[in-house]
């Protein structure tokens, strides 16, 4: 390659980069104009770990006629995946710091330790160039310290010396803008993850300072587990972080699928709202959640007690109102939460589900939003609820009424 030809894919990755291209099309784009610059590269690969609760790393492989294709690791779930990982080249890279690693798979002796080098001779490739960087401490996010690339062709006398050269430059290049584009990931998973996945959302597009609320009508979801205190004095220690993870994998999935956005856990209580423009389409949304997260915890609970694990069941209050939903806090440390007395309400009214007796318990401004879901609930009577001024009318789902 010339140097105009070298100039010329820099200056398309940095534009790529700046574009917030993806990172299959940024590799897509990337072998594409090294073909056209005359690198005979038929496969090209490049990956790196991620920071994320269930995905391990990300891995972006391109083909000649096949394309590119971003597949998401989760090695939790493979245990055969730490297996494969010392059996490859990258790993060998990885203990002894190495940056190049080339194989000339002419060679039947060439790289016949590792199973995907072998693979690879046998679809036709005649040169296997590993590039990688391990990043310094001080760049790296959670275990992405590591970004490994594969180079290789089919061309009978394999890549040159001089496209080798070009390759290591302008790889390196390339691991940047990959880099960034993996951080942008990482930014979006930690802020969904953490905030909520509208309120990760209004944080990274620049909702961050103190104080900024939007005023908002939203229907608020308060639920909590029943009994959660007795079965945390009760249960061994380490039953506990699971019992918790498996109801809030039920209720959450739950809101989520019905368009809810859950805000914070507090202990073993979830609050969410559904920030829906129509308010009575927000209370439908509610309710539909409610009936899904009790299908969820009944399959939960049928799973836990086969195994012999202690099994509970969650209690809720919906309420609708209005409320300011944004920054809460100090200069160093904000929330990202809703405030304002619907908020109290909602919580109120989830304490009175134990003294009811009732699962589900429905305040009188979310009965009324809707008159649809009005026709589903019934009253279960009027209380003062602490903290707030008047008695409020309490209503729970009606048993003879179809969902």
């Amino acid at each position: 390659m010339d140097p105009l030809q070298i100039i010329a894919i820099i200056d398309w990755i940095n534009a790529a980069a700046h574009a917030g291209v993806g990172e299959a099309e940024l590799l897509g784009g990337f072998c594409r104009r090294l073909q056209e610059a005359g690198v005979p590269v038929w496969r090209g690969m490049m990956g790196a770990d991620t920071l994320h609760p269930t995905v391990t790393g990300r891995v972006v492989t391109w083909s000649d006629g096949g394309g590119e294709q971003l597949v998401e690791y989760d090695t939790t779930g493979d245990p055969d995946a730490d297996d494969r990982w010392r059996s490859s080249p990258f790993f060998s890279m990885y203990e002894r710091h190495d940056t190049c690693l080339r194989l000339r798979l002419s060679d039947p002796a060439a790289g016949a330790e590792f199973p995907k080098v072998r693979e690879l001779r046998e679809a036709g490739s005649t040169d296997y160039v590993c590039i990688a960087y391990r990043l310094a401490a001080t760049a790296r996010i959670g275990e992405l310290d590591f970004v490994f690339s594969s180079w290789s062709t089919r061309a009978p006398e394999g890549f040159s010396e001089s496209q080798i050269e070009s390759l290591q430059t302008l790889v390196g290049v390339l691991a940047t803008a990959f880099r960034a584009q993996m951080i942008f990931t990482i930014a979006e998973t930690l802020a969904g993850t953490y905030l909520g996945r509208d309120a990760g959302a209004r944080v990274l597009a620049g909702r961050i300072r103190r104080g900024v609320t939007d005023k908002i009508s939203a229907v608020l979801w308060f639920s909590d587990l029943r009994g959660f205190t007795r079965i945390s004095d009760t249960a061994a220690p380490e039953l506990v972080i699971p019992l918790l993870n498996d109801y809030a994998d039920a209720v959450v999935n739950a809101v989520h699928g019905a368009g809810g956005q859950v805000l914070k856990f507090i202990g073993d209580g979830i609050l969410a709202i559904f920030p829906m423009e129509g308010t009575a389409d927000a209370c439908l949304a509610a309710l539909s959640a409610a009936a899904t997260a009790r299908e969820r915890v009944d399959a939960v609970n049928a799973r836990r007690a086969a195994d012999g694990l202690p099994v509970t069941r969650f209690s809720l209050a919906l309420h609708q109102g209005t409320v300011f939903y944004g920054n809460v806090g100090s200069a160093d440390r904000l929330d990202f939460t809703v405030i304002g007395p619907a908020v109290n309400e909602a919580s109120r009214i989830a304490a009175m589900c134990r003294s009811l007796d009732q699962e589900v318990l429905l305040s009188s401004a979310f009965a009324a939003a809707s008159p649809e879901c009005r026709q589903r609930l019934v009253s279960v009577g009027r209380y003062l609820l602490r903290g707030v001024a008047r008695p409020q009318e309490l209503f729970t789902l009606d048993p003879e009424a179809a969902d």
